[in-house]
């Protein structure tokens, strides 16, 4: 394969809000079937990686626009919105790319984690369909070793800094008395569980009622932190009475409207859901103040600062962790000429004129014909790993071979 058949086109929170993003995410829903159209495709190797923050498809193809087309045909948005304001990367910049999103350095917050298991399930998805191949799956290893490198021996995320952080940064900012408002979370999924556990550890309070669609989850959670859940069925009624309604649930239309809080007290109303689900237009609405992801992360902190001064060090251990593949990916390319030299050896060897010679010369066929060939397919590799001199290792080889021969 050649790397600049590797693509990487996608949009994120730099040149889209969030509205715009939810149009062209991809729920695991739509995967199954964005797989199988690829299977009709020349597409080889795929996956998508679809966030609150981005939508990005990685694939080995013919060229970008191929993903462009197959990712369109499975969400809501169009290709010329896309194409105005996606980017489309080739070969050694579309690697670096995944080795930055994947460290956290191309995160709307700065060192963000939470795109690493956003990404491990990606591939996992992709590879129970069979889209991840040698390249991808060798590439997507290696990337996943660098940020955890970079996790480990920086604080890019030292502090605590994320989505549903800044969602609890806001409420302390713009609520008193928190610990007599009544909270509703609706969406206890992993974002969902982040938010409650900020809530309860930085607000000091566990006046909050949780609300899932699967109510078992909401329960499970409740129990835990010692809170209050209701079923889905009535989330209104929880709604109309709360003075603050988080939202992190993963639906493709609002789950909660305007009718909902409309005439019914102030709320602050937080939509932590990628596309939105809550209505954008109840926030017109007197009394009531919505905030969703893009805003939260224009939040200031000073552990921002401190993590911007990590960034030299970060990038610093993905260059070594991307040379590591350039070299894994230069000998790959290898492999086909050594392979076509190891075969030529062996026919040489079979060959009457050259057991002829090597009788006359007085060479015993003791039975090292195999062992001396891969002693020079391997010093061949070395050579071509280390040195660059197209043309030359063939002749280099026979050369190699019948002076080890004699």
């Amino acid at each position: 394969m050649n790397i600049n058949q590797f693509y990487i086109a996608g949009i994120n929170y730099k040149k889209t809000d969030a509205s715009v993003r939810g149009r062209f995410a991809v729920g695991n829903e739509h995967y199954a079937s964005l797989l199988h159209k690829a299977s009709q495709t020349s597409i080889q190797e795929l996956f998508v990686l679809s966030t609150c923050n981005r939508t990005e498809i990685y694939g080995v193809a013919s060229s970008g626009k191929e993903l462009v087309e197959l990712l369109c045909s499975e969400t809501s948005g169009d290709m010329t919105t896309f194409q105005q304001l996606a980017y489309i990367k080739s070969g050694w910049e579309a690697v670096e790319h995944l080795f930055n999103v994947a460290a956290g350095l191309d995160s709307q917050i700065l060192g963000d984690y939470e795109i690493v298991g956003q990404l491990k399930q990606a591939v996992k998805l992709s590879r129970e369909h069979g889209f991840i191949g040698t390249f991808l799956e060798r590439l997507t290893n290696v990337v996943l070793q660098s940020s955890k490198a970079v996790k480990s021996q920086t604080r890019l995320s030292g502090g605590t800094v994320s989505v549903s952080f800044a969602a609890v940064q806001y409420l302390r900012e713009n609520l008193s008395d928190t610990k007599d408002k009544k909270i509703v979370l609706l969406g206890t999924g992993k974002i969902g569980r982040n938010t409650c556990k900020n809530l309860v550890d930085y607000l000091d309070t566990k006046n909050i009622t949780l609300i899932n669609r699967t109510e078992d989850r909401a329960v499970e959670l409740a129990g835990e932190l010692g809170l209050a859940f209701a079923s889905f069925e009535n989330k209104a009624q929880f709604i109309r009475e709360a003075d603050v309604v988080v939202v992190a649930t993963n639906a493709e239309t609002p789950v909660l409207m305007k009718e909902d809080v409309a005439g019914y007290g102030n709320k602050i109303l937080i939509d932590l859901s990628i596309p939105y689900n809550i209505d954008p237009s109840t926030n017109g609405l007197p009394g009531i103040s919505l905030v969703n992801v893009d805003d939260l992360s224009k939040i200031n902190d000073a552990t921002l600062q401190k993590r911007m001064a990590e960034v030299p060090a970060a990038k610093a251990i993905i260059a070594e962790h991307t040379t590591e593949f350039a070299e894994w990916y230069t000998m790959r390319r290898n492999v086909p000429a050594l392979k076509a030299v190891k075969q030529k050896l062996i026919d040489m060897q079979q060959c009457n004129l050259f057991l002829s010679v090597s009788a006359n010369c007085g060479i015993k066929d003791d039975n090292s014909g195999a062992a001396n060939i891969q002693k020079v397919v391997n010093n061949m590799a070395v050579k071509m790993r280390t040195q660059h001199q197209p043309g030359c290792y063939y002749i280099e080889a026979i050369n190699d071979f019948i002076t080890g021969a004699n």
